[in-house]
């Protein structure tokens, strides 16, 4: 089963292509995702990065966690599970 690994810290200029090369040194990559602004279209300076083990996300937590990339130290950690957010407003506000 795949394991999904936060990786925060990342330059502006990561790409998916940059954080996938990286991580396939650790193993086999299931997908490999830059959060982005949906307004600017700018990284927010996080991503996912989904291996096809257990096995293969520890490896990639120990050889990545701190390591440099695109000059920026990044963090590496098994990701938890996005928790429940409140409704932020929008077009269902009683005045």
């Amino acid at each position: 089963m795949a394991t999904k690994l936060f990786v925060g810290g990342l330059a502006w200029g990561t790409t998916e292509e940059s954080l996938n090369s990286m991580f396939a040194e650790a193993g086999s990559v299931v997908s490999a995702v830059v959060i982005k602004d949906k307004f600017t279209n700018r990284s927010k300076g996080f991503g996912f990065v989904e291996m096809s083990s257990q096995e293969e996300a520890d490896k990639a937590v120990e050889m990545f966690n701190g390591k440099e990339l695109d000059g920026r130290a990044i963090t590496v950690n098994e990701a938890r599970p996005m928790e429940p957010r409140e409704n932020r407003g929008g077009s269902d506000r009683r005045y």
